[in-house]
């Protein structure tokens, strides 16, 4: 009986599946996160995501395509951010910086900054263990690489 309302709870994942959620996986579920907050997941987007994806992580098309999948799926079930900004949060400082920058890069991608997009990273920065200037310095280096 338990059992099955810990099932019902958790979305019919075990606690060994959320477990295995990586730093990458949760990574890619935030930034498929921050693309949707606009209600809108546009192609140049899913596109930005699968170039950070490759590039930062080194997978191939396949691998990237795969993963992001799975972040869209995971992204569909989540309740709240605390599940991937956990697993993000024990990454060194440098690494987080580089995350939000890739955030704000794909918040940017379609040439638009909601006030949406905005309040989600400022509520994810405490949560990455990142300061208000270290959000704004991730932003302004997104904003020089679009």
């Amino acid at each position: 009986m338990i059992k099955a309302l810990r099932n019902l709870f958790s979305g019919g994942k075990t606690t060994e599946d959320k477990a295995e959620t990586s730093a990458e996986l949760a990574v890619a579920a935030l930034m498929v996160e921050a693309a949707m907050t606009d209600g809108v997941y546009a192609n140049v987007e899913h596109d930005q995501i699968m170039k950070v994806l490759k590039e930062s992580f080194e997978l191939s098309e396949a691998d990237a395509e795969a993963m992001l999948t799975e972040a869209e799926d995971l992204v569909d079930h989540a309740v709240d951010h605390y599940r991937f900004t956990k697993i993000v949060k024990d990454l060194p400082h440098e690494k987080r910086m580089e995350m939000m920058t890739h955030l704000w890069s794909v918040v940017l991608a379609d040439g638009e900054n909601e006030a949406h997009e905005d309040a989600l990273l400022r509520r994810l920065a405490p949560l990455l263990a990142l300061s208000d200037h270290d959000r704004a310095a991730a932003r302004q280096a997104a904003e020089r690489d679009v």
